[in-house]
């Protein structure tokens, strides 16, 4: 069922040169904003002091993050821990004090607002541990990229699947660019948003790329210029696009807005990839594969070839 009907191509082909220039702005942008200021990372990866704190009652999250900038802390984070009335705080790593002193503070302040608060536990992460979280989290990044392209070059062609990962990477550095220039806390939460969003955009380009192949098949369009294929295909998922896109991007911005602290940056990388995972999927992607040279011939090869495959 397609709600949105778009009955004549749009021709997206057309303004492929443009949306190319673009492209190599805000990568070159984002590449610029990750060398000179870097990513702010949070105590996940560079280390820091962890405390888990019980209270009597239901506590608020935000009166502790106001306890904790009162004693110049305001970098720390706070969130719920299990239920309503424990707590779990993450302190950064402080040059000038040494773990103890440092958990010791923190309980003197929240005892002085409420005496009755039990200290369950204190940890430290030390900057090691952070670095091999880094380590793995890159590697991570790594696989996920190289599974994709596998996938794909098995699933419709080697043109495709690497249109398809500069797409997808197109998507991940401008994320950690947004993040870089704004110095947004970049944490394990928010890495787990890039990798949704890289297998976002990757189903994006599958739909888009399926459509793309079957019109290269289709006997009415088999000799059509190259542009105007890919322009149908982009245009018959419209519907799905917007529907899928819309409501997805629904639920994200509820979660921006009303999800908290803890979950803020989270929402808000996932809203920079949604959106540019659009775009990248019919502005990039598309165009990076018909100017690898995608046409009817290797298409057809590739169909020969599977057909061969199945008879034997």
């Amino acid at each position: 069922m397609e709600i949105f009907r778009v009955k004549k191509d749009i021709p997206f082909m057309k303004f492929s040169k443009l949306s190319a220039v673009f492209s190599i702005i805000i990568f070159v942008s984002s590449i610029s904003f990750l060398s000179i200021k870097g990513l702010n990372l949070g105590i996940d990866f560079t280390g820091g002091t962890i405390m888990e704190v019980s209270y009597p009652e239901t506590v608020n999250v935000q009166d502790v993050r106001e306890i904790l900038k009162s004693i110049n802390m305001e970098d720390s984070q706070v969130q719920n821990f299990g239920t309503a009335k424990d707590i779990l705080i993450r302190l950064p790593i402080n040059d000038e004090l040494s773990i103890a002193d440092l958990s010791e503070k923190v309980a003197s302040a929240l005892r002085a607002e409420n005496n009755l608060i039990d200290v369950k536990r204190v940890e430290s992460v030390g900057a090691q541990v952070g670095d091999e979280l880094f380590e793995k989290a890159a590697l991570a990044l790594l696989f996920v990229c190289l599974g994709i392209v596998l996938y794909l070059s098995m699933r419709f062609e080697w043109r495709f699947g690497l249109a398809a990962i500069i797409a997808n990477m197109h998507d991940v550095f401008i994320i950690l660019g947004f993040f870089a220039f704004f110095q947004w806390e970049f944490n394990l939460t928010v890495l787990a948003a890039v990798l949704a969003v890289l297998g976002y955009s990757v189903n994006e380009s599958v739909v888009v790329f399926d459509r793309v192949r079957e019109n290269f098949r289709r006997s009415t369009m088999r000799n059509s210029p190259v542009s105007e294929i890919m322009n149908n295909a982009i245009t018959r998922t419209m519907s799905r696009t917007i529907m899928t896109h819309l409501s997805t991007q629904t639920v994200v911005i509820s979660m921006l807005l009303f999800g908290g602290e803890i979950l803020h940056n989270f929402a808000i990388a996932l809203t920079i990839g949604i959106l540019f995972g659009i775009y990248s999927s019919i502005m990039v992607g598309c165009p990076m594969a018909m100017w690898l040279g995608t046409n009817q011939k290797n298409l057809l090869k590739t169909a020969t070839e599977e057909s061969k495959k199945h008879t034997v």
